[in-house]
């Protein structure tokens, strides 16, 4: 004879949707704080629309499609003084996105290597390190920028008496001038090479899935090496596009064609670099120095040089310890670069401030920084924290 199940009694019933139930309490107040937060968005966003009815001033984004009419010294993109206020703004952008692609690389390569110049066992190569990371920690960031800005456009002659290292290198308070590449294999091109970065990466995983299965390792680095070279050759070859090496010439007052980098440019690179790669250097210096005593010994009895050890044993430890922090650096780069508007580099700050300043859209203006931070900055978040769980230890 079989037993019917007890149903659930009203009794239980009601403990359940109880307030001392610590489930029911934490939804009550979860949805008043989420009321709370919903009602001062409200009552913000209403008083701010009555406010700018009342003084006349028109409200929406409508205006980035009104023709723009004001100049932007570095376009990456086509761009001219008849285009809309959205495509201004989506240079300024851009130069910002170039500005901290850049500068994050220079300054994880130059970190790296102070950092690793810190712990040298040369007395003076470390004391050195430590003087430069100290000493650039510790001066504002914006004053660094006035300085290597200063250096450029007053240290540096004119593009009459430029100096010229290499034959087409030109150094003048002008920018560096730089031979370029001009015709319409330049698509093929960077087709290969984007195929050829795909490629290296799809091997690299490869590489390491093998070398954990069999233990044979192979030569990733020369095969990248191969096809970075090899396929935008082959683009250009099959192609069957001009391609023609466009070299900078002094015509009047300053340089015509090649590749042009403006002193504002430069001199936000180096303040960026300089400064952000002290910071990188504390990172990597304490992340070494997190990785246990033994496994130095233990690799240097199996006679493994030190330069070996570090980058075959300790380096990959301590990229666990490093990549947060860096997660961090990499953002204040991006971060840091808003500063450009001091010395008039044209960063998306500096054109929505110059479009804010003749529509008049304020409000706007500021919403469209700060969703361009945040949505960089969300990028570069989930890219790191992707690369945080591979490299991550895996418990079992």
């Amino acid at each position: 004879m079989t037993t019917k199940a007890p149903s659930s009694s009203p009794r239980r019933a009601g403990q359940r949707l109880s307030w001392r139930n610590p489930s029911v309490r934490s939804a009550v107040y979860q949805g008043l704080l989420l009321a709370l937060v919903a009602a001062a968005a409200w009552y913000l966003l209403s008083n701010t629309l009555a406010n700018l009815a009342q003084r006349n001033i028109s409200s929406g984004f409508g205006f980035l499609g009104r023709e723009a009419g004001f100049a932007i010294g570095e376009t990456p993109i086509a761009y001219t003084p008849a285009d809309t206020y959205g495509r201004a703004i989506l240079v300024g952008l851009l130069n910002t996105l170039r500005v901290s692609v850049v500068c994050i690389v220079a300054a994880t390569l130059l970190g790296t290597l102070l950092g690793m110049a810190r712990l040298s066992h040369n007395w003076l190569i470390a004391r050195l390190a430590g003087v430069y990371i100290e000493f650039v920690r510790n001066v504002p960031l914006l004053l660094q920028l006035f300085f290597w800005y200063a250096i450029i456009t007053e240290s540096t002659p004119g593009p009459r008496q430029a100096l010229n290292p290499l034959p087409g290198v030109f150094l003048s308070n002008r920018g560096l001038k730089l031979p370029g590449l001009q015709g319409d294999a330049l698509d093929w091109i960077a087709g290969g090479l984007a195929l050829a970065a795909l490629l290296s990466v799809l091997l690299w995983h490869g590489a390491r899935k093998m070398r954990l299965r069999s233990g044979k390792p192979l030569p990733v680095l020369r095969i990248a090496a191969t096809l970075l070279l090899a396929l935008p050759l082959a683009g250009w070859w099959f192609s069957g596009a001009t391609l023609a090496l466009d070299m900078p010439h002094l015509r009047g007052f300053n340089f015509q064609g090649g590749i042009s980098l403006s002193p504002e440019f430069a001199a936000l690179t180096m303040g960026l670099v300089v400064y952000t790669s002290a910071f990188i250097a504390e990172v990597v210096r304490s992340g070494v120095q997190s990785v246990s005593r033994g496994q130095w010994e233990a690799a240097q009895a199996l006679g493994l040089p030190r330069g070996r050890t570090l980058r075959l044993v300790v380096l990959p430890q301590a990229l666990r310890v490093i990549v947060p922090p860096m997660t961090s650096q990499f953002l204040n780069v991006t971060k840091n670069s808003s500063l450009a508007v001091a010395i008039g580099y044209p960063d998306i700050v500096s054109v929505v401030n110059t479009t804010l300043n003749q529509t008049g859209q304020a409000v706007e203006g500021i919403m469209i920084i700060m969703a361009a931070y945040l949505a960089v900055s969300l990028a570069i978040a989930l890219l790191m924290n992707w690369y945080n769980r591979r490299i991550a230890l895996v418990e079992r």
